[in-house]
């Protein structure tokens, strides 16, 4: 089981912190003004990412937060999505892990929605038997 207290949300251009551990960017798009050596970064999770038409629908408009997470998570649903939530649920349980995004606001991003899922219970991905 993951550890919640071991993932947090942060802005990328806020500074690294030594508690930050595992720092990893899940924006589609690379933000303005952040050099990758600035960036800090461990990964660049782009597959993990919220498709192009519902982050262009989403616009980050807070009224729009709840169906963007509710449609979102049907997305984290694709197998190659959820090949990458088990890869970020591992790197949880081996330490603190920082989810990064350029939203203005973290509390209603991709990044969040991404956390609260790893919060829940895992459902480990498998080769079915034949």
């Amino acid at each position: 089981m993951t550890n919640q207290d071991n993932v947090q949300v942060r802005r990328i251009y806020e500074s690294p912190l030594p508690t930050d551990g595992t720092r990893v960017l899940v924006d589609r798009l690379w933000p303005r003004g952040v050099s990758k050596e600035s960036a800090h970064l461990d990964a660049w999770d782009r597959t993990i990412a919220p498709s192009t038409a519902l982050r262009k629908w989403y616009g980050h408009a807070p009224e729009r937060y709840e169906e963007f997470a509710s449609r979102y998570r049907l997305e984290l649903q694709d197998p190659e999505r959820a090949q990458r939530l088990v890869d970020l649920r591992r790197l949880a349980r081996s330490g603190p892990l920082t989810l990064l995004t350029a939203a203005k606001r973290s509390d209603i991003s991709e990044a969040t929605v991404i956390a609260q899922v790893l919060g829940e219970s895992p459902v480990e991905l498998s080769t079915p038997w034949r």
